[in-house]
């Protein structure tokens, strides 16, 4: 007995191969289970991590150095922000550049001044002094953006969402809008505005032609790009800049931050279909199991042959934990190639760049061969303790 040869890990895998080559259909299945959890998790973090990956690509170029001033939210009824906001924005050594938008009460756009007052379709009207998209990061998508200065005629331009609404797509010497009893001549479109969605709806105007429409002169918001490195000391500065005796009613906020809690929210909903994914896993090492188990039993004859010819419990028991481990890493591996490619499906669809973590491939592929050991601990310590006399008895 003491002449057995021991089975090497080249003896171990030939053997595991040959048991699932046997027994093909019922593989495929087993390893489905373990392939659409593993490529559930895959595909949910692939996708999550390259949505980031277009934020923080969106947030490079936009630039995290805007504030929004604007009234401080307060229970009370707090001021408007003074006329000369804009200036004493302007004064401050860390603004790089500003501008400013005011809403004018009571005023909307109209595509014909057929169109009944009460169906605005949520246009309104806003005066703009300084270049308010390139402050922002954003873009005019047609014509050119409007013309400052006291003496400015009548012009306007049209937020991305207005445009829409109008169905203004690109300007032409005749695209106009009825606007205050008038036509006035539309001059540019805007591209969307990821730091200010509110603006996309909205028809800017020059202060000339807002103070035509009954603007008061108080700004809603200004906006300014500071200095990177002063981004939180010119948080503090310009509250006390525009309203020295009351600063408290002044509110600075930087727009690049509610993109950033819109991430912490999918970053939640992620960890829900991630845990989705582990159950859908753990159902697929059940299978895995069960299989096993199933194997084991069909297989009585060949392990009381084997055990007969010498082969010890040790090697039996070896040669069906190999097969599990070998069922669940196919099923892994197939699992990491599915998730993988409808992340990159869906990535090119959305026009992200494509970022698969590698931590997520090699974490999945770990977790198949833990199921894969786990599920095939229990069916192959029961193989090796059936005894030759009954295994061929079955015979």
């Amino acid at each position: 007995m003491s002449g057995r040869r021991t089975l090497g890990p080249g003896d171990l895998l030939r053997l595991g191969v040959f048991g699932l080559r046997t027994r093909p259909g019922r593989v495929v299945l087993s390893a489905l289970g373990i392939a659409i959890g593993i490529a559930a998790m895959i595909a949910v973090v692939g996708i999550s991590t390259s949505s980031k990956a277009e934020l923080d690509r969106a947030l490079d170029a936009l630039g995290t150095n805007v504030l929004t001033v604007t009234t401080a939210q307060s229970i009370t009824e707090t001021p408007p922000l003074p006329p000369t906001a804009l200036g004493s924005v302007l004064r401050q050594d860390d603004v790089e550049a500003a501008a400013a938008v005011g809403t004018v009460e009571g005023a909307h756009g109209y595509r014909t001044p057929y169109v009944p007052e009460p169906e605005t379709k949520g246009i309104g009207i806003m005066a703009a002094e300084g270049d308010v998209p390139a402050v922002l990061g954003g873009s005019v998508r047609s014509g050119r953006w409007l013309v400052g200065g006291s003496d400015a005629p009548d012009q306007v331009v049209l937020g991305a969402a207005a445009a829409a609404a109008l169905g203004i797509d690109h300007v032409r010497a005749d695209s106009r809008v009825w606007l205050g009893g008038r036509w006035v001549q539309v001059v540019g479109t805007l591209a969307p505005m990821a730091l200010a969605e509110d603006l996309d709806a909205q028809v800017f105007v020059p202060p000339s032609t807002a103070a035509s429409l009954g603007f008061d002169g108080h700004p809603t918001a200004v906006y300014s790009r500071v200095d990177p490195a002063q981004v939180v000391v010119a948080r503090d500065l310009l509250a006390r800049a525009i309203s020295p005796g009351s600063p408290q009613d002044v509110g600075v906020s930087r727009p690049s931050d509610a993109l950033a809690a819109k991430n912490a929210t999918d970053d939640s909903f992620t960890g829900l279909l991630v845990g989705i994914g582990g159950v859908a896993l753990l159902v697929g090492g059940i299978g895995v199991a069960n299989t096993m188990v199933i194997t084991v039993l069909e297989r009585r004859a060949e392990v009381g042959v084997r055990r007969a010819l010498g082969a010890r419990r040790r090697d039996v028991r070896d040669q069906f934990l190999v097969e599990s481990l070998l069922l669940s890493f196919l099923g892994g591996v197939a699992g990491v190639v599915i998730g993988s490619t409808v992340t990159v499906v869906f990535a090119i669809g959305q026009g992200w760049p494509v970022a698969i973590p590698p931590w997520a491939v090699l974490g999945g592929l770990g977790a198949t061969v833990v199921i894969g050991g786990v599920s095939g601990w229990y069916p192959a310590a029961r193989a090796a303790r059936i005894p030759p006399t009954s295994a061929l008895a079955a015979v």
